[in-house]
């Protein structure tokens, strides 16, 4: 008979565990060759809370109420919403707005210099990003 060392070690396993019984030896319950059912998942019969009839009444008069509620919330956050976004966008294209005012006018500055004059504000603005320092009278 030829059978491999991976083949032995899971027949040895499979022997283990049927004389342990499933779960092991961990000490947790009585253990036996057979599985235990616990731990299965999802509803049981029998198990729901009995309703009697008036309150399954009271909850079917309530439930049209619990669903318009829900519909004014949801319009009330989709109209936050969808001011939020309005006031982004606005935000958005004032600052496009600047910064298309701000490359008007370098452009223009920028056909001054060709034109070999020195523009307005030119100066300035070298002097505070620290490009030319102010001449010392004394």
């Amino acid at each position: 008979m030829n059978i491999d060392f991976e083949a032995m070690a899971v027949l040895e396993e499979e022997s283990q565990n049927e004389s342990l019984g499933v779960f092991g030896s961990s000490g947790a319950g009585v253990v036996t060759g057979e599985r235990r059912e616990s731990g299965k998942r999802g509803r049981r019969p029998g198990r729901k809370a009995q309703l009697d009839k008036q309150d399954m009444k009271a909850k079917l008069v309530a439930t049209p109420e619990r669903s318009r509620q829900s519909a004014r919330e949801c319009r009330a956050r989709k109209k936050l919403r969808y001011q939020y976004l309005e006031e982004l966008v606005a935000d958005r294209e004032r600052s496009v707005l600047a910064l298309r005012k701000e490359l008007d006018k370098y452009y223009k500055w920028n056909l001054e210099l060709d034109q070999g004059r020195m523009p307005e504000g030119l100066d300035q603005l070298l002097q505070e990003m620290g490009v030319v320092k102010e001449e010392v009278k004394i």
